[in-house]
């Protein structure tokens, strides 16, 4: 659309007036997808040889400068819109699957993890360290496999969700990921699992894949029982055996069952404390736990799995010829009050510090003890011929010595 100039004397007011009339041109070629190279023509031929416009050159740059410049700022924001959008939508996708795995939450993961480091640990020679490849395997397969756990419970719980305060945000149940996105996301995570677990000697991945059967019949024991978290005990201290057997290539039982048990006991504890914010929803929707089994008598019961315990970690430390430090951090967990049921959320979380003492106690403990040189004493012994039969002594022919 052609646009009438009027004579204007005064030159300043006439560069105001035309880079108003020239912007607005530009910014209707833009818009009807004129490249950014026509504009530059269409701003210089437009000051520069109208002669009726009658401004000086650097005036005319500085109108098609200024005019570039809107252009590029107005690309620049629009890629920023672009990218902010893409970042937006990733998040918004993913963030659904970091829910489920509990992400935010790690506490699951260090509780699956310290069982294996303690065994991992324990199953190191006297004055040496636990073996720090070993350590960091259990640690990523803990993470992963609790990941696992947690979109197997959510499968299968979806619907009791719904229901319970504390839980109807949880993505399967609110609707943000479908059951068969979960089935999928879920079949990505076995397999990393048993990457983590090939790494291992065949020992330990038939003992590992095992374990797997727990893992998924878990959530259906509180629809059946009312020792549910004996179950998950069962599950999450599985680690307790396996971590000696991927050092050793075996288990050894006087060793590693009194460890197991005590995990058992000591998951029991701080699941039970867990069950007792659901109390409420579990009774009006039916699901089972040892937080109902146990009721008033609550503190009884858990004051006496501390002990069983306390006793079958002091047997560990025995049968492994653990020293000072392994019994003074059984020492430092007795005088912790884990088994109270009252703030159960943070103690729940507090359990983790039970975990991470006991596991400094045993690396200390195995640093200390003495390297046993009994072994390199029989041998050298053994290689000593004391005793000679008739035979033997007949035919011994005695090497002949070089005289210098």
């Amino acid at each position: 659309m052609d646009m009438q100039f009027y004579n204007i004397h005064n030159n300043h007011h006439s560069t105001l007036f035309i880079m108003f009339i020239l912007r607005r041109r530009v910014t209707c070629l833009r818009f009807n997808g004129y490249p950014a190279i026509a504009l530059r023509t269409y701003a210089s031929n437009t000051l520069v040889r109208n002669s009726s416009y009658n401004l000086r050159e650097n005036n005319c740059k500085n109108i098609h400068r200024s005019a570039v410049l809107s252009i590029q700022a107005s690309g620049d924001e629009k890629n920023n819109l672009n990218t902010t959008s893409i970042k937006s939508e990733v998040i918004r996708n993913v963030l659904p699957y970091i829910r489920l795995m509990r992400v935010d939450r790690p506490i699951g993961s260090f509780l699956l993890f310290w069982p294996c480091g303690w065994s991992i640990a324990l199953s190191a020679n006297a004055g040496c360290w636990p073996d720090l490849y070993m350590l960091s395997l259990f640690a990523t397969g803990a993470f992963i496999m609790r990941g696992a756990g947690c979109t197997i419970n959510d499968l299968w719980d979806r619907n009791i969700d719904k229901k319970v305060e504390r839980t109807r945000n949880r993505p399967l149940a609110c609707g943000d990921i479908s059951q068969l996105d979960a089935v999928i996301f879920l079949s990505a995570q076995l397999s990393f699992g048993l990457l983590i677990l090939i790494q291992l000697n065949w020992e330990s991945i038939l003992l590992g894949a095992s374990s797997l059967g727990l893992v998924v019949t878990y959530p259906l024991m509180k629809r059946i029982t009312y020792w549910p978290q004996l179950v998950l005990g069962m599950a999450f201290n599985w680690g307790a055996l396996l971590g000696w057997c991927a050092v050793h290539g075996t288990v050894d039982w006087s060793a590693c069952l009194p460890l197991y048990l005590s995990g058992i006991c000591w998951t029991i504890i701080y699941d039970t404390i867990y069950a007792h914010q659901d109390k409420k929803d579990d009774l009006q929707i039916g699901v089972k736990s040892t937080a109902l089994r146990f009721g008033d008598d609550t503190k009884v019961w858990l004051s006496a799995f501390t002990v069983a315990m306390l006793s079958g970690l002091t047997l560990v430390g025995f049968f492994c010829d653990q020293t000072l430090p392994y019994y003074a951090s059984l020492s430092l967990i007795s005088s912790l009050n884990i088994d109270n049921p009252t703030d159960c959320a943070k103690k729940f979380i507090s359990n983790h510090q039970v975990g991470l003492i006991l596991f400094v106690g045993i690396v200390l403990g195995t640093l200390m003890k003495p390297n046993d040189s009994s072994d390199i004493i029989l041998t050298q012994k053994s290689d000593t011929p004391t005793n000679f039969d008739n035979t033997t002594v007949k035919n011994f022919v005695p090497l002949p010595t070089n005289k210098m």
